[in-house]
């Protein structure tokens, strides 16, 4: 990809040449998800795939490609390095890959700083824009910091369990083991640094800032595959390593979601722009994916595979609306049912699935998280303060929809491309399909 950029100019063969690049890794990981191995590599333990972490992948892979069919007019506008975005936004789906299959707390460090670190530089690739320098500079150094607090926290398991490998940690495990204070300190700060990556409150305050500041095409990439990503690494680090521990530290996880879906929604219902409202709203979901965290079960992961879809689709969509509004204000959708019917029912329905509106695929992503938190028998409150929060979250997107459509005002969508129309409606068709039939991803959990 990189090389590419060097060769060629032309900015419709820079994005063939990329969506070929993810649809080969696509067609690659759907053949390893069906037992089938291009390639042995020995990782010597490092990473572990199954159908879990494969079904993540493809995911991410599939939504990547979705968002630069709906976004490519928007990619272009940023800067006069095409090639460059798409060759860090590949990096991202390499740190991805590592954070869905790491067995290895030296490999979470290096898939979290794989991800973070070309996130800073698309956030700021507006140059000559100084919220995106801004942007990027909060960016880079509260994400250093938040990594230096992660690194603290591997040192400390590491001195406590003398290993890096998840799978050989005895936390917890044998009889008469009793809980060091060095191991609850890196437990809690794992925890609190991963919180800060997947912009958990009280550890999301940087979170609207960076989203409002960076590229709105690039905010959307890090609201969803990036922000999801997280939280594959999240679970699969404290249920394979700190499982047995769960009394310990399950109610430090229910504080931050109380906190994450409280500060989310309330503070979102206050937002005039669309764009931090989404900023928000993300803040709000985080809450929702860390019942997973919470509850590590069969429904938990199953409800996260659905959630990072259906989050994933309506998130990529409707920022792809935003991006090509002349006034990201409530105000600025006003009349747009009128001017652009296809483009504000396309946006109905991805802000339809984020509220959580049975049919979607946000509503069986929200049913299936707190199913999970029932079936743990723990902090039934829990359940009934999210359903709350849910009904809360309906009030600003439900904002979106009347301005869109019983108001009246001028035509601020400056246009897309037939592919980008028709990739909108791909987008909605997926949210509702999935929504309906969910078996259609989660068979591939066990089969």
């Amino acid at each position: 990809m990189m090389f590419t950029g060097i060769w060629v100019k032309r900015y419709t063969v820079i994005k063939r040449v990329a969506l070929a690049g993810m649809a080969l890794l696509f067609v690659a990981n759907c053949i390893e998800l069906k037992g089938t191995k291009w390639f042995n590599f020995d990782v010597s333990g490092f990473m572990q795939f199954n159908n879990f972490s494969l079904v993540f992948i493809a995911i991410a892979i599939f939504v990547t490609i979705l968002f630069t069919l709906v976004s490519g007019t928007e990619i272009r506008k940023v800067g006069n390095y095409p090639a460059d975005y798409f060759a860090l936004i590949f990096f991202i789906i390499s740190g991805v890959i590592l954070l869905a299959s790491f067995q290895n707390l030296l490999i979470l460090f290096l898939a979290i700083e794989i991800v973070t670190i070309p996130s800073f530089i698309l956030t700021g690739a507006e140059k000559r824009n100084l919220k995106s320098n801004e942007a990027a500079l909060k960016y880079l150094l509260l994400g250093s910091f938040s990594t230096g607090v992660m690194l603290l926290g591997i040192a400390l398991i590491y001195g406590s369990q003398g290993s890096f490998d998840i799978n050989q940690m005895q936390i917890g495990m044998l009889e008469g083991n009793k809980i060091s204070n060095l191991q609850v300190a890196g437990i809690l700060t794992l925890m609190f640094s991963m919180a800060f990556k997947s912009s958990i409150a009280p550890f999301h305050f940087w979170t609207p800032d960076i989203y409002d500041g960076a590229p709105t095409v690039f905010a959307s990439y890090m609201a969803t595959v990036i922000k999801v990503a997280v939280f594959i690494g999240f679970i699969r680090l404290f249920e394979n390593a700190f499982g047995n521990l769960s009394s310990t530290w399950v109610v430090w996880i229910a504080v931050l979601i109380v906190a994450t879906l409280l500060i989310g929604n309330i503070t979102a219902t206050f937002q005039q722009s669309v764009k931090r409202m989404l900023a928000y709203s993300s803040i709000s979901h985080a809450g929702f994916m860390l019942f997973a965290v919470f509850a590590m079960n069969e429904s938990a992961h199953e409800g996260l595979i659905i959630y990072a879809a259906g989050y994933s689709l309506a998130t990529i969509g409707i920022f792809a609306i935003v991006a090509k509004m002349n006034d990201y204000s409530y105000e600025g959708f006003n009349g747009l049912a009128r001017h652009q019917p296809l483009i504000a029912l396309t946006a109905t329905i991805c802000l339809l699935s984020l509220a959580g509106i049975p049919l979607s695929v946000g509503f069986l992503g929200k049913f299936y998280m707190l199913k999970a938190a029932v079936l743990t028998g723990k902090y039934i409150g829990l359940v009934v303060f999210a359903v709350i929060m849910a009904a809360v979250s309906a009030y600003y997107y439900f904002r979106v929809i009347q301005a869109m459509y019983f108001k009246e005002g001028p035509d601020n969508f400056t246009g897309a491309t037939t592919v980008e129309k028709y990739s909108m409606v791909a987008i909605c068709a997926l949210i509702i399909i999935l929504g309906i039939m969910p078996g259609v991803l989660l068979v591939h959990l066990y089969f």
